[in-house]
């Protein structure tokens, strides 16, 4: 895709949704995710829910198989729709991240 194919799309936005769309570029740019961390001997160094011990491709691997964001968020009551939102956002950055991490984990 190129830059111009998507500026008539982000000038549609509404000015929350820009304002996302900024955080989300700011954010794959710096490596540093709101409410995503990665630490090497937690969760083997998976990115995860911040201070929790909830790995994003946990959530990811959840959400394929049927559950919803309601049910997620029964199943794990220390995160909010916040987290949730930024979990997909990372998933989306990073697929081939989560596919590898979701293959490790298959095996293990």
């Amino acid at each position: 895709m190129k830059l111009e194919d998507l500026e008539q799309q982000l000038l549609a936005l509404s000015p929350s949704e820009k304002v996302q769309a900024i955080q989300l570029l700011a954010q794959s740019l710096g490596g540093n995710w709101q409410g995503i961390e990665r630490t090497p001997k937690v969760c083997g160094g998976e990115a995860r829910i911040a201070h929790t011990r909830i790995p994003v491709w946990v959530l990811v691997e959840a959400h394929r198989m049927g559950y919803s964001d309601a049910d997620l968020l029964t199943s794990y009551p220390s995160i909010t729709e916040e987290d949730l939102a930024n979990a997909w956002a990372y998933a989306k950055a990073y697929p081939d991240e989560i596919e590898l991490a979701i293959e490790r984990n298959e095996v293990a």
